[in-house]
């Protein structure tokens, strides 16, 4: 089993965050805000936290009375560590590929949080979790809304609200959106581009070249910087299943 990434841009690691990273840390409390707004739609029953990481946000959500919480990561690391830092008779940690996650007995919530840019097919990802849903259930995902691909060379698509609402709205068209949480993060340049903080030398490298050979990149990120300035911008969603069947 491989070591646990500390200093990737995908791996937030609370307990390994280094004093001086402020871009980890404002990151990290994204990611609690996240998990918060998702525990205020939780449903009784069963959880999924999918993409779950080393498990902290399994372990807000398990916190909550009446449910019990599956994090699934890819990740060995992640889950070994998880299964280490939070035990819970409400919680249990799984090793899986988000697409290919199945279980028989379906879930009241699922959560998964920054994870559609990540993978290959994110219809693909958006489907398998609505047919996850047991009837009336509820949906909660998250999508950074300004460009990422570009910096971060973990991920594969980038998304505005109108391109993430009609992802879902074409893949699991019986979901129907309750609600809604942006959110903005301003960004440094210079921390960015000087790799300063530890996690940041693992944005992607060669820009330049990069910008070359993709040109609609380097569009998206000057029009985003016009229109929102050096900041970071994320959405996350909440959509309930209908009560007589899956989301799809």
């Amino acid at each position: 089993m491989k070591a646990l990434a500390v200093d990737s841009l995908e791996r937030l690691v609370p307990d390994a965050l280094e004093p001086g990273d402020a871009t980890g840390r404002e990151t990290l409390e994204l990611h609690l805000e996240r998990y918060r707004f998702a525990a205020r739609h939780l449903r009784p029953g069963r959880v999924l936290d999918l993409a779950c990481g080393v498990g902290y946000g399994a372990a807000l959500l398990a916190e909550h009375a009446g449910v019990r919480v599956v994090g699934v990561d890819l990740d060995e690391a992640a889950i070994a560590y998880a299964r280490r830092r939070h035990p819970g008779t409400a919680l249990e940690f799984r090793v899986a590929d988000a697409l290919r996650f199945d279980d028989a007995q379906g879930f009241d919530t699922i959560v998964s949080l920054e994870t559609v840019e990540h993978v290959d097919a994110p219809g693909a990802l958006i489907e398998r979790l609505a047919g996850l849903l047991r009837p009336g259930g509820h949906l909660v995902c998250s999508v950074p809304t300004t460009p990422s691909v570009d910096l971060n060379p973990h991920h594969r698509h980038d998304f505005s609200e109108r391109s993430f609402r009609r992802l879902v709205a074409a893949r699991a068209p019986r979901l129907r959106e309750l609600a809604a949480l942006r959110q903005i993060q301003p960004v440094s340049p210079w921390r960015v581009l000087s790799r300063g903080e530890r996690r940041m030398r693992d944005r992607r490298e060669g820009l330049p070249a990069y910008y070359l050979a993709h040109p609609d990149a380097l569009a998206r990120r000057l029009a985003a910087t016009l229109r929102f300035g050096f900041s970071n911008r994320y959405l996350t969603l909440v959509w309930r299943a209908p009560s007589d069947g899956s989301g799809t």
